[in-house]
């Protein structure tokens, strides 16, 4: 993983008509659930741990769930459009600005 200070933002985040997209890597069945855990440089993804297997898309919801609780939204105003039968994922934030999601895990991974 990178350095996050070196984090290219506009690599993993886009502007969509309905709010802002996220590049993930998911690991599941891990010991906690954990987002954001790191930046992948050269896949230029957000790394995430969710607890839940991958299957019966328990995962999947775990990373809805996860997600939306980190940007203080509701699950309904987040979605998968893209990875759902895989560990790297294009998920949707509806209802929050470009600026706010780099603020948000600038802070977070800062820490890390």
């Amino acid at each position: 993983m990178s350095n996050v200070s070196m984090v290219k933002y506009d690599d993993l985040i886009g502007k969509n008509s309905e709010g802002v997209t996220i590049n993930l890597n998911v690991t599941p069945d891990a010991k906690k659930n954990v987002f954001p855990c790191g930046y992948d440089e050269w896949r230029k993804t957000i790394h995430m741990k969710v607890c839940s297997p991958a299957k019966n898309n328990k995962a999947n919801l775990e990373v809805l769930k996860t997600v939306a609780d980190f940007f203080d939204r509701s699950i309904k105003d987040v979605f998968i459009i893209s990875g759902e039968k895989n560990k790297e994922k294009k998920i949707l934030i509806k209802k929050i600005s470009t600026g706010d999601v780099i603020c948000k895990l600038q802070e977070s991974l800062n820490g890390l």
